[in-house]
């Protein structure tokens, strides 16, 4: 088992989020690295999710993680389980990552991996569906990930995640019928507010869908590097 790095990350106080993410993106791109930015509530399967997706990308791409969270390392240790290089952030409270947080979880896990570096970098923000959405960190792809559970109605209660975001996950499906949800009012939902997002349904935890979201980040990686 690998030894987890873990950094203690404040929200900065400075007014240009946006010139930071914006130097985030041109560094990644420098260093030929990916990243991917995972947003959801808590509970969503976010962790799941990335496990079954570091086992579908290893085989091709290097792969780092960082996981951010308000305090404890559980989310780390277990995504370490899969062989991927991992560090852990604490907010110490905060609700989001800002670039620079984000900034200095990656400048740390790059200066770790040393020639090992990765190429494809995953980001599991903090759980919750409002935040996260306000702050650019510079990744590459903006994933958001919703629970049946949680309901077909959240693009009506938090629509700027949506607006944001370039891919929906939707996970837990095997639960739509106990919980009444309706994909294609979600869909329909989502068209409104983000006619271009990709929608993919899936249950990470059996494996159903995530064929399709390994092909799609397969392809939105080599595209990105072709450009």
């Amino acid at each position: 088992m690998q030894t987890i790095t873990t950094l203690e990350v404040r929200e900065s106080i400075l007014n240009n989020n946006d010139e930071l993410a914006k130097g985030n993106r041109e560094s990644l791109r420098g260093d030929n690295i990916f990243l991917v930015n995972i947003m959801g509530s808590p509970g969503a399967g976010k962790t799941t999710l990335l496990k079954r997706t570091i086992e579908g990308l290893r085989d091709e791409y290097r792969i780092g993680v960082i996981e951010a969270d308000v305090d404890s390392a559980v989310d780390a240790e277990s995504v370490a389980e899969s062989g991927a290089k991992v560090i852990q952030l604490h907010t110490g409270g905060l609700c989001h990552l800002d670039a620079k947080m984000a900034g200095e979880g990656l400048e740390k896990l790059i200066s770790e991996a040393g020639e090992e570096k990765p190429e494809v970098i995953f980001i599991e923000n903090i759980g919750n569906l409002v935040c996260p959405a306000e702050f650019d960190i510079g990744a590459a792809l903006q994933v958001m990930l919703l629970s049946v559970p949680e309901g077909d109605d959240k693009p009506l209660k938090y629509p700027l995640m949506f607006e944001v975001s370039d891919c929906l996950l939707v996970s837990k499906l095997d639960a739509a019928e106990v919980f009444d949800f309706d994909l294609n009012a979600l869909k329909e939902r989502v068209g409104q507010l983000n006619p271009g997002m990709e929608i993919i349904p899936l249950s990470a935890l059996k494996g159903d869908g995530t064929e399709e979201w390994i092909d799609y980040l397969k392809a939105r990686i080599e595209e990105w590097k072709a450009g």
